[in-house]
């Protein structure tokens, strides 16, 4: 007789809370949250945001910008699957355009790119484009007052 380890129940456990999620959120959803693209942080960032939601989730999002160019956006949240699937469309949609384009990133655009999300989680799309139009503020603040860059960097 096979001895059952925790390991079995676990991956069934896996298995099944995917599956239920498949249910409720579509597949771009799913992926981002089991395989979110940019999450982390970037040492020394051009841009930084953080932001807290409506929920208490927090988002932060930390820019490399060269010549008006977003060259590298990374996200990190203490949040739910939701906001790790909208922090990561928010950095994929921002990485490689310039900062213009960057502002345009709206809530209703990640929701788009995402396929929907349900009612109770369209906040979280709010969540990651505030997180980056806020580093895009930081990143021209920095521009207009340098000092401010050197001073956040002793803290």
């Amino acid at each position: 007789m096979e001895k059952n380890t925790g390991n079995d129940y676990f991956e069934k456990l896996q298995a099944e809370i995917i599956e239920n999620a498949r249910k409720l959120y579509s597949e771009k959803v799913v992926d981002r949250w089991l395989h979110p693209r940019n999450l982390g942080a970037i040492e020394n960032p051009q841009g930084f945001g953080k932001i807290t939601g409506p929920c208490g989730d927090t988002m932060e999002i930390s820019l490399r910008i060269m010549n008006d160019k977003i060259i590298e956006a990374k996200f990190l949240t203490d949040g739910c699957a939701t906001s790790l699937a909208a922090g990561s469309m928010a950095t994929e949609l921002a990485s490689g355009n310039n900062i213009q384009e960057g502002f345009k990133i709206s809530q209703e655009l990640i929701l788009d790119k995402l396929d929907g999300l349900p009612e109770e989680s369209e906040h979280c799309a709010l969540l990651a484009s505030n997180a980056l139009k806020s580093a895009l503020r930081d990143h021209f603040a920095s521009k207009r007052e340098p000092w401010k860059k050197a001073y956040k960097n002793t803290e």
